[in-house]
């Protein structure tokens, strides 16, 4: 059918934006559906340009998504981590894309406004003209500008210092996993920044920290003691939204995702997703496209 070629062509993009506006895989599937029930009504013949007709209709969607999931997030137990994803090594390839999926950056994303969010992804790692996103967005385009402006300058507040090197990251978490396994507690701090922090997402479901765990010393002893605690558990290198991560298993069981944010070469932030609802697009490799 002739209407399905554009969607298809462009189905892991239009994931891609819905996942990065929402940090819920899950949500973001959604989206997508309902994406390409829109779709089907369009006569594809009176789009001039399907790619940023889909986006479109994805971005409205998203937005509406979001919304109602910031008002879910108000009551949510405990702390709050985006769904990981464990994707395919071609993205690796694309290192802006990389980094805007990152835990890290998808975090600062939640600090902008749901418009502010859309706004900044169409145009910083999607590059959309101004024109098409104040359509998405129901904006004239001088206001786009102006909010492409403030939403800028508020990321490169938050976001890293400076840009680390994949390989910075897969050695920082080859040195963490290593000295997890031998329990070695100075090895282990020497790899965290002082002043580290823990974050845990079990969504009331999994048992978890309930708050951040800021500091190198209580940070390693935590993880030291519930390694040794816990014989059957074990740490595996992935791939987790573009970078390196741990998927730590427990009797054969996936039972969290850890991904990192290095500063300086050291570990400055540690995300642990045990939430089993967001464990779900670690089955299977996710394909993420610009």
């Amino acid at each position: 059918m002739p209407e399905t070629e554009p969607f298809v062509a462009h189905r892991n993009l239009l994931f891609t934006v819905a996942y990065e506006m929402l940090g819920s895989a899950a949500d973001a599937e959604d989206i997508v559906q309902e994406t390409w029930l829109r779709w089907s009504t369009v006569d594809p013949a009176t789009v001039q340009d399907p790619r940023a007709y889909l986006v479109r209709i994805v971005t409205r969607q998203s937005l509406t998504r979001l919304r109602t999931l910031n008002r879910r997030k108000e009551t949510y137990v405990g702390s709050w981590l985006p769904e990981p994803l464990l994707t395919t090594p071609d993205i690796a390839d694309d290192v802006e894309l990389v980094d805007s999926v990152s835990t890290a950056m998808l975090l600062v994303l939640e600090t902008l406004t749901p418009t502010e969010r859309a706004v900044f992804v169409l145009r910083e790692v999607f590059a959309m003209d101004y024109d098409d996103i104040a359509e998405a967005v129901d904006k004239t385009p001088a206001t786009v500008r102006q909010i492409a402006h403030r939403a800028r300058t508020h990321v490169a507040s938050r976001r890293p210092r400076t840009p680390v090197d994949p390989r910075e990251t897969d050695a920082a978490l080859t040195a963490f996993r290593h000295a997890v396994e031998t329990g070695e507690l100075q090895r282990l701090m020497d790899i965290l920044s002082p002043d580290v922090v823990l974050i845990g997402d079990g969504g009331g479901i999994a048992q978890t920290i309930p708050r951040p765990i800021f500091g190198a010393d209580k940070v390693a002893r935590l993880l030291l003691g519930q390694s040794a605690r816990l014989p059957g558990l074990a740490l595996h290198p992935i791939v987790v939204n573009g970078q390196a991560g741990l998927a730590v298993y427990l009797g054969g069981k996936l039972d969290t995702v850890l991904t990192a944010r290095l500063d300086e070469g050291r570990i400055a932030a540690l995300y642990a997703v045990r939430n089993p609802e967001k464990l779900g697009h670690m089955e299977g490799e996710t394909a993420l496209r610009r």
